[in-house]
């Protein structure tokens, strides 16, 4: 495992990738990927992905201020789980970084994961409303 301890996007686990523990190399679904699935490598100020498409190998060098922000979303109606994603303004480049959790935990990890990368947080509820959080 080369997530630093914790449990690889992908891996039919719940993600649960540790901010403190960068960097991290972790399968990741991807729908428009051969096999569904790419490489990320997370580090402090960058991101790279990496996936083939009908055998034609990509890799994407991304510096962590390209994404618009850490993302909790809630995984339901009832608000009590979530999943917190680096998100990008192309959903397509968005990174999973912890899946559908107890909100408490996701919120802590979301926290963190804003702190480590120094991006603003947001929260997207399940009917697809986005905000900032202050």
């Amino acid at each position: 495992m080369e997530a630093g301890g914790a449990m690889p996007a992908g891996s039919g686990r719940t993600a649960r990738l540790d901010p403190f523990a960068l960097p991290v190399r972790f399968p990741a679904n991807d729908a428009g990927a051969d096999g569904q699935m790419r490489q990320v490598e997370l580090d402090r100020d960058r991101v790279v992905l990496r996936r083939a498409v009908r055998g034609m190998r990509m890799k994407i060098r991304l510096p962590v201020e390209a994404f618009v922000g850490i993302t909790l979303v809630s995984s339901d109606a009832s608000g009590n789980t979530a999943s917190v994603i680096l998100d990008h303004c192309d959903p397509a480049l968005s990174v999973p970084l912890l899946d559908d959790t107890a909100l408490d935990d996701a919120a802590a990890t979301w926290r963190a994961w804003g702190r480590v990368l120094g991006l603003s947080l947001w929260r997207r509820d399940p009917d697809g409303d986005i905000s900032l959080v202050q």
